[in-house]
């Protein structure tokens, strides 16, 4: 594992640092979105008090922190593997280059010292869940790492009230950032309440002590609403239509999402695209002021 030379030294002087993932790069935006996107991510972390570590892997090393060059390739190359944790051994082995999901960025950031996280939104229980078992493998990861993950809630393509029942089973605090009830993605209010109400970044980094304080494992959620959704009669009808052309294809398991978030990308006139982007640059602000406060 080679950490920036950036990133290493704010570690070690005890200066905040934010782990950013690099799936949105390599599978997540269009190009050329994507790379400058991924430039405007790691500067809106520098303009609010931290140093971005985006967490990838290139020739089968894993990368904390990236330089310039490094981004350009993973957001022009078509061959980067999508990691989750269970495929970061065979990638670093076969000497692959790969995009680290949530579950795999936070598995690394941890190891790397790294204590807080800024994504888009985390993945779920996928609807039909009952039959086909499909789970992200973010849950079983949250459940064990020791990581604040600042995130606008889980894709509102999931089963959301499953995702916050096996959250509360697998004992993963969630946070609600200037909300009481739990935002879906592209939309602000998924009508499901949250546990706790925080309201400054102060207030985040106090719960982070004293779950180090008490020894309490996993991490802990800081759901950050989007400012303005996407038109919800418009969010509801692409995602039916979407459901329904998924099962006709026969798309199943972690295709699903890829699929569904293209469509709305492509039908709702970009206005999903420029949320997605909106929104992940307000999680890595405020993951960024989270990070400086604790």
């Amino acid at each position: 594992m080679l950490v920036h030379d950036e990133v290493r030294a704010a570690l070690d002087a005890g200066r905040p640092v934010v782990a950013l993932e690099s799936t949105i790069i390599a599978h997540g935006l269009p190009r050329p979105d994507n790379l400058r996107v991924a430039r405007e991510i790691e500067a809106v972390v520098r303009e609010h008090g931290a140093v971005p570590a985006t967490i990838a892997i290139l020739g089968g090393e894993v990368r904390i922190g990236l330089e310039e060059d490094a981004l350009e390739a993973l957001a022009s190359s078509g061959e980067v593997v999508k990691c989750g944790v269970r495929d970061l051994a065979p990638a670093v082995a076969r000497g692959e280059d790969g995009a680290t999901t949530v579950a795999a960025t936070a598995h690394l950031a941890e190891r790397a010292g790294i204590r807080v996280f800024a994504t888009g939104g985390l993945g779920g229980v996928h609807r039909g869940a009952q039959s086909t078992f499909d789970e992200s493998a973010d849950l079983g990861t949250l459940a064990r790492v020791g990581i604040c993950v600042v995130c606008a809630g889980v894709k509102s393509i999931l089963d959301i009230a499953a995702t916050l029942e096996r959250l509360e089973t697998l004992n993963v605090t969630v946070l609600g950032y200037r909300t009481d009830t739990f935002p879906a993605f592209y939309l602000t209010d998924s009508g499901l309440p949250i546990p706790w109400r925080v309201d400054t970044p102060e207030e985040v980094a106090a719960v982070l002590r004293e779950r180090s304080a008490l020894g309490v494992p996993g991490a802990v959620v800081v759901a950050n609403p989007l400012d303005e959704q996407v038109d919800p009669e418009l969010h509801a009808r692409v995602l039916h239509e979407g459901l329904a052309a998924a099962e006709a294809e026969g798309i199943a398991g972690r295709d699903v999402t890829p699929f569904l978030l293209e469509r709305f990308h492509s039908r709702t006139a970009g206005e999903s695209l420029r949320a997605n982007i909106r929104l992940v640059l307000r999680n890595a602000a405020l993951a960024a002021e989270i990070a400086a406060a604790a």
